[in-house]
């Protein structure tokens, strides 16, 4: 259990903590209070009179005093790049940032097999304050480690077993841009984008859509109107996984019509509240399907073959 807002934990998997009690326990490396992982996991060979170099201090023979501190490649020493400018170099980034709602608990794979290896995935990401972000370690690429460019959060040395896992909990809004520091000059680098999600004003539509990346907080306004057209399979949710528009706001007796792009591979219309919907995966460009809507309320649907991804929506009817 995680018991304050910033405290990280390096979490080593059964094995490596078992081959760790035969080599004898190592110093605390005073960052949070966390103790360095095991040198098994990392290679490196340590003694009980020679205790490893650890985070935030100097090696044992390192004639370095603490008034002076060794000249080291700081990440924070320049001037953070831009967003946009951060991942245009960053390894399978493709152009759009995954958003996650306030109560979820979104993962990102360290050591992607995606560049060899050299990537993270996503690579970057959308959450709300208060959000615990995982790095899990999928053992490919070699050594990683995940530090942010401003210092925020640090998983320590680095790591080639999968089955680790660092996390750290996002309170502050902002943009924190990371690396893993063996691969940061070959495009291993990513971001975490901290903000309060964008809101309709109904909480039943916001916690459904939160996680659609075309939705902005807008409602398609058709009130007053006979019909109304939902486009299935859009530009959206890394790929063309999005109904355009994502909310609409109809009036009772609206007849709402869903029309395929033929984009996106096969979609459905799968409704939570009501039992209706299309029931079967279509894919043709010429695909529909309608529905009347007579009494008020909230209706949500999702894409099942692509609800993950955010591939979802909601119909308002007044």
């Amino acid at each position: 259990m995680i018991e304050s807002p910033t405290r990280r934990r390096l979490l080593q998997s059964t094995a490596l903590l078992a081959l760790g009690g035969t080599v004898g326990c190592l110093s605390d490396d005073g960052a949070g209070g966390d103790a360095a992982p095991n040198s098994a996991s990392t290679g490196e060979a340590t003694s009980a009179d020679e205790p490893a170099a650890t985070a935030g201090s100097a090696p044992a023979d390192d004639p370095t005093s603490a008034d002076e501190p060794a000249s080291t490649d700081d990440p924070t020493s320049t001037p953070a790049p831009s967003l946009d400018e951060w991942l245009a170099g960053a390894n399978g980034y493709r152009g759009e940032i995954p958003r996650f709602g306030p109560r979820s608990r979104p993962s990102i794979d360290v050591g992607h097999p995606t560049d060899d290896g050299i990537a993270f995935d996503p690579p970057a990401i959308e959450v709300a304050p208060g959000s615990n972000v995982t790095w899990d370690w999928a053992g490919h690429g070699g050594q990683h480690n995940v530090v942010a460019l401003d210092g925020t959060f640090d998983s320590g040395r680095t790591n080639a077993q999968s089955g680790t896992a660092f996390e750290y909990i996002f309170t502050e809004p902002g943009t924190y841009l990371f690396v893993s520091e063996p691969h940061r000059d070959e495009g291993m680098r990513g971001a975490v984008v901290v903000r309060e999600p964008p809101s309709t004003g109904i909480p039943a539509v916001d916690e459904w859509v939160v996680d659609s990346s075309n939705f902005d907080g807008t409602v398609a306004d058709e009130t007053g109107s006979d019909a109304a057209t939902i486009r299935v399979g859009t530009e959206g949710n890394r790929g063309d996984f999005a109904f355009d528009p994502p909310v609409l706001r109809v009036s009772t007796g609206t007849t709402v019509r869903w029309e395929w792009t033929g984009t996106g591979g096969g979609h459905t219309v799968s409704f939570q509240e009501v039992d209706v919907g299309t029931g079967e995966v279509l894919s043709a460009p010429d695909a529909a399907f309608e529905h009347t809507f007579e009494n008020a309320g909230v209706y949500r649907y999702a894409c099942e073959p692509h609800r993950a991804l955010g591939m979802k929506g909601a119909v308002v009817v007044e």
